[in-house]
């Protein structure tokens, strides 16, 4: 028989002797002392706030879920307009984590809505909105009407259409077919005065394209709908209920021509309409919601991984000891959760880079205004690389994250499928992210896309990007495809060094988007159309930019860990190197065939793999430690920082749960026990025979 070991002196251990500062690490995770300050005062004053009880959320019905996520909105919008921008901007990426669904309402209104106003109105038109109440949410709360029934990523394709009628100065928003019904749209179904409508832009019977406009949908009096406006309630979906989605209908409704959003393309009374020199810069403003998503992936897996790690360090099962072994100390369990714990510090550095990237292009295109040459054609590159960019990483990052919650849901055993301990439900939230703002397919397809349209211009001369740069030595002056220079080293330690891994997979990358560049140009010479030669070559542009993708997500960490302190540096680079090494070994294929790496050198990486996850297992509590979520924010009795988890689990599920009669007992169990059936009476059978 084992002796019992207390689960919180088994975690207590594990923080002994950490093989690096934790709190400096939480700083260099957050950016600083100060935003790590601010983050914890935020999520102590949410867990002491009645307001934000989430622990008994799986017990709620979807009405009391909704209505429980509508009493937040007024506290939080008072908030948003009390406190500076950046307390706001921490505020809500811990309640991304906390209460996912509230968030999604909550930014349905000040992310989408007030983010098309700031991105496509101008000046005079954002600031007449915003006199109406739209940022304060005082007279006005909006949603964002852009997918359909029929339409979600192909946007030019929407059927919804926005008529100019040059007699009464007004647009005419009609919903043409079923298939252009407005669906999905969130805080359509109860909660929306107003929407930023995409619809097709129509003047004198010609089609300009999809145009921004903002409809009135209901009085914001009364509540009652506006004339022509029909609108419904999608009801129960996978997660994230505390979301009023909804779907609308417009019958001829007119709206004044000053409600078409004219940052860009301007619509006079005469009706003459008057196009930007610059029409890709309207979709600058589309990116902010990819970048959030980057940055979303990382909190969420943060804590999941928390909670898995956590776990498997106080639960222990088999051994051949006096004690039952810990899960962790199993070498299978570090495999499995060690690796996604370096692939969540390269979500945590890419979206830092990122973010940066994205607000460096914002505040280029906010000075260009209509603005041409040099400096708009150099405008309107960084918008391309960046909007492709954003796009991969909110299709690898989203995928990546919510295999993450789902292997550490595993990873608990049958506890994971409770809704109680917290990973059941943070999938179903999570899983949106992979089709909303953008099908993940159909993102990785347009980083395809930009990739080859890239290799494709670098052959004529065009200089790469930076992060691009790892083409230049893959092609010849002519565009041919060079000789790769393999690796040169044969131990483990010297075919997993973070420059060899960067290289490594540099060429992993370049082998893969020269190889969609050949099946492009296959597809041309087989006569296709330039867009049916891109879909041709569908199949390899999806995997050239996921190679990308995690080559992004290398370089990234390589460079944050030359930033890093030198307290830092010894552990944050063994993370890098685990992740750049595992996601090698999990795509050995494609550096087999790039030439990179030999099959001795690919054993070689394996066996490395194997020392890093050993390495790694010994700070596996001090680095999810570092992520710094409370208790609170976790939200998961097998995720609690003492350890307590079986008695804080049992006292969980018995609160939330109490015994009670069956109250269907005397209508359904009784009648079923006590039936009884002629037929079956009878002799009773006799199963001893007497001679």
């Amino acid at each position: 028989m084992w002796r019992q070991c207390s689960p919180r002196e088994s975690i207590a251990e594990e923080r002994k002797a950490p093989g690096f500062p934790i709190r400096e690490l939480t700083y260099w995770i957050d950016g600083g002392k100060k935003a790590t300050e601010l983050k914890e005062s935020i999520m102590l004053e949410l867990e002491r706030d009645p307001l934000w009880r989430v622990n008994d959320n799986p017990n709620l019905t979807l009405a009391e879920t909704r209505e429980r996520a509508m009493k937040k909105i007024r506290r939080l919008a008072d908030q948003a307009m009390s406190h500076p921008l950046e307390n706001t901007m921490v505020r809500m990426s811990i309640i991304s984590v906390v209460d996912p669904g509230f968030w999604t309402r909550f930014g349905v209104h000040f992310g989408l809505f007030v983010g098309a106003l700031q991105g496509q109105a101008t000046p005079a038109q954002l600031a007449y909105w915003m006199e109406k109440g739209a940022l304060s949410m005082q007279g006005i709360t909006g949603c964002f009407g852009m997918t359909e029934l029929g339409h979600g990523s192909n946007v030019a394709g929407l059927e919804t259409t926005a008529t100019f009628d040059a007699a009464t100065d007004e647009f005419v928003v009609h919903s043409p077919t079923l298939t252009s019904t407005k669906w999905w749209i969130g805080g359509a179904a109860h909660t929306a005065t107003h929407c930023s409508v995409y619809a097709q832009l129509v003047v004198d019977g010609r089609r300009y394209g999809t145009k921004t406009f903002v409809v009135q949908l209901r009085d914001t009096k009364t509540f009652e709908l506006m004339p022509g406006v029909n609108i419904g309630d999608l009801g129960k979906k996978m997660g994230r209920d505390q979301i009023d989605n909804g779907w609308i209908r417009f019958t001829y409704v007119r709206i004044p021509r000053s409600h078409m959003l004219m940052k860009h393309t301007k619509v006079l009374r005469s009706g003459k309409v008057i196009e930007p020199p610059l029409a890709q810069l309207a979709y600058g403003a589309l990116i902010q919601g990819r970048v959030s998503m980057v940055s979303d992936s990382a909190n969420v897996a943060k804590r999941a991984l928390t909670i898995a790690t956590r776990y498997a360090s106080v639960r222990r099962q088999f051994g051949d000891g006096a004690i039952e072994t810990k899960l962790l100390d199993y070498p299978i369990h570090q495999h499995r959760l060690l690796p996604l714990v370096a692939q969540t510090f390269a979500m945590i550095f890419a979206a830092r880079e990122m973010t940066s990237s994205y607000r460096q292009l914002m505040s280029e295109l906010g000075k260009l205004g209509d603005a041409t040459g040099a400096k708009a054609d150099e405008a309107i590159k960084n918008l391309k690389e960046t909007h492709a960019t954003s796009a991969g990483l909110k299709a690898f990052c989203t995928w990546m994250c919510l295999n993450i919650i789902d292997q550490c849901r595993q990873s608990l055993g049958g506890h994971g499928y409770s809704a109680y301990t917290g990973l059941a439900q943070a999938y179903s939230d999570f899983a949106v992210h992979c089709t909303w703002e953008g099908d993940n397919t159909i993102l990785t397809l347009q980083c395809g896309r930009y990739l080859v349209a890239t290799a494709l211009d670098a052959r004529k001369g065009q200089p790469l990007p930076a992060n691009l740069k790892y083409l230049s030595r893959a092609m010849a002056q002519n565009g041919a495809t060079k000789t790769t220079e393999p690796c040169t080293g044969s131990t483990a330690e010297e075919v997993s060094e973070l420059r060899v891994l960067e290289a490594a997979w540099g060429s992993v990358a370049a082998n893969a988007i020269l190889s969609a560049v050949r099946a492009f140009e296959t597809g041309q010479a087989k006569g296709m159309s330039k867009d049916n030669a891109y879909e041709f070559s569908s199949a390899a542009r999806l995997h050239a930019a996921r190679m990308h993708s995690y080559t992004y997500l290398l370089q990234r960490f390589v460079t944050q860990v030359e930033r890093s302190p030198a307290a830092l540096r010894p552990v944050l680079t063994l993370l890098a190197r685990l992740f750049g090494a595992h996601s090698a070994v999990q795509h050995s294929g494609e550096f087999l065939q790039s030439g990179f790496y030999s099959g001795s050198q690919i054993e070689a990486l394996k066996t490395f793999v194997n020392s890093a996850c050993t390495e790694v297992r010994k700070d596996a509590i001090p680095l999810t430690d570092a992520f710094g979520y409370t208790d609170y924010v976790i939200n998961s009795p097998l995720g609690r920082y003492d350890g307590d988890v079986y008695e804080k689990y049992f006292d969980l599920v018995t609160s939330l749960n109490p015994q009670k009669p069956v109250p269907y007992f005397d209508s359904l169990i009784r009648p079923l026990l006590e039936r009884t059936n002629e037929s079956e009476l009878g002799p009773e059978l006799e199963i001893d025979q007497e001679e």
